[in-house]
């Protein structure tokens, strides 16, 4: 079956890789907003849940799973470039490898708890759109926006700060981790909704398409690289 082209798919599948690896090297700066600390991926990565929400919304299912996995090799790539270069001996003469190592290096634990956290977030927050789409007969977005970040978020923050804390932290500390850090994302993105809407309703309008995955097969592994309209 030849894949439909659209308009705006590709445009929204770099914008979310773009976001996305800009979460990744921002991550480490810590921020105080009031008595509130929050990482700078926290500003910024919540944001690849609405892209995740409008590729199923809109495109499907298969279409979120192929920008699901492109971001994910893309992220991985990523962090193993700046590892391996924070590896390699500095130049005599270049000054600034402490400050190089602070801001790229991720140490691996981080990095595989990050990419495995990614990867069964982004796919249970597409997972849940994609049935509660059924359910509602494509009414109430809402409560699919809403409905999927609170699985795919929790999922996320559960899976990251367990493997990337768990056994060098407290277990009471890491439920509070957990806590305030998806606490964060769902509210981010429940205020985030209204530009949800418009995104939602330019796109079904411009691309002239609302798919419903009645049969689609939803085994993440399943042509994870094929075109949207494939499915």
């Amino acid at each position: 079956m030849k894949a439909r082209e659209f308009r705006y798919y590709d445009l929204l599948v770099h914008i979310f890789v773009v976001l996305l690896l800009i979460s990744n090297l921002v991550g480490q700066k810590i921020t105080a907003i009031g008595p509130v600390r929050v990482g700078g991926a926290q500003l910024l990565f919540p944001l690849t849940y609405i892209f995740g929400d409008v590729f199923t919304e809109v495109y499907g299912y298969g279409a979120s799973r192929r920008a699901i996995w492109i971001g994910f090799f893309a992220s991985g790539l990523l962090s193993l470039m700046c590892v391996f270069m924070v590896w390699l001996p500095p130049a005599p003469g270049w000054n600034n490898q402490a400050a190089y190592r602070t801001v790229f290096y991720q140490v691996p634990r981080m990095v595989a708890a990050s990419l495995i956290a990614y990867w069964c977030g982004e796919f249970a927050n597409s997972f849940v759109i994609a049935k509660m789409k059924l359910w509602t007969n494509g009414r109430y977005l809402w409560t699919r926006t809403v409905g999927s970040t609170v699985v795919g978020q929790a999922v996320d923050t559960m899976v990251f700060m367990t493997l990337a804390f768990g056994g060098s932290l407290t277990a009471s500390l890491v439920a509070s981790l957990i806590l305030w850090g998806y606490l964060f994302k769902v509210v981010y993105e429940v205020l985030a909704t209204p530009l949800t809407y418009k995104i939602v309703n330019f796109l079904k309008r411009h691309e002239g398409v609302d798919t419903f995955d009645r049969v689609t097969n939803f085994n993440p592994f399943r042509r994870p690289l094929e075109e949207p309209g494939m499915e």
